[in-house]
């Protein structure tokens, strides 16, 4: 993670009663928060985060139990309680000794009402992407109209239209429609 952010973050590990697992990288998620049978309190990230995706993966998730504990697990995982106790948890660190000049303001722009994950934030993903170690991946706008490309579980897809944001893509082997947003990373295997 960002060296200014240190500090601040293991001050959040401490005061929370924290368990933090750092784990192997899963493709559907970047981290999770969940309270262990004992009463501890759990929660992974995946090592294969940038250390400003991780950063705020990890506070994300420190704000899931913060909200949980303050207002009890009946709210909505990621509703406006949740919302809120992530926008506090996260203002400390949104400042130009932890986050880049030009990441910032997408950062910013973001917690104005921040989503269940940065990911659906196609141009904040984007920015943030651009500190993840060289792959020879695509993103689905970069490719044409027509495209074939293989997505992470090996399923072929045809790109199709563009929605207002999202892009529709024809499933290869069913024929089934499906949403992708512009910055979803795929293999590209024939355009």
């Amino acid at each position: 993670m960002p060296e200014r952010a240190v500090q601040p973050c293991a001050s959040l590990i401490k005061e929370n009663f924290v368990h933090l697992k750092i784990v192997g990288d899963r493709v559907t998620r970047h981290g999770d928060y969940r309270k262990l049978p004992n009463g501890l309190h759990q929660i992974t990230v995946n090592a294969s985060l940038n250390k400003y995706r991780f950063l705020i993966t990890l506070v994300h998730e420190i704000a899931h139990l913060v909200a949980f504990e303050k207002y009890g697990r009946r709210i909505k995982p990621h509703g406006l309680e949740w919302k809120r106790t992530f926008q506090l948890l996260m203002l400390p660190f949104i400042r130009p000794e932890i986050f880049p000049g030009k990441v910032l303001p997408l950062i910013a722009n973001h917690f104005k009402n921040p989503r269940a994950s940065s990911d659906t934030d196609a141009k904040l993903s984007l920015a943030l992407k651009q500190f993840d170690a060289a792959t020879n991946k695509t993103y689905v706008f970069q490719l044409p109209l027509g495209s074939i490309f293989r997505i992470y579980n090996g399923k072929l897809f045809k790109k199709g239209n563009k929605r207002i944001k999202r892009y529709e893509c024809i499933e290869l082997s069913t024929g089934k429609t499906y949403i992708f947003q512009p910055n979803t990373e795929v293999e590209l295997i024939k355009d």
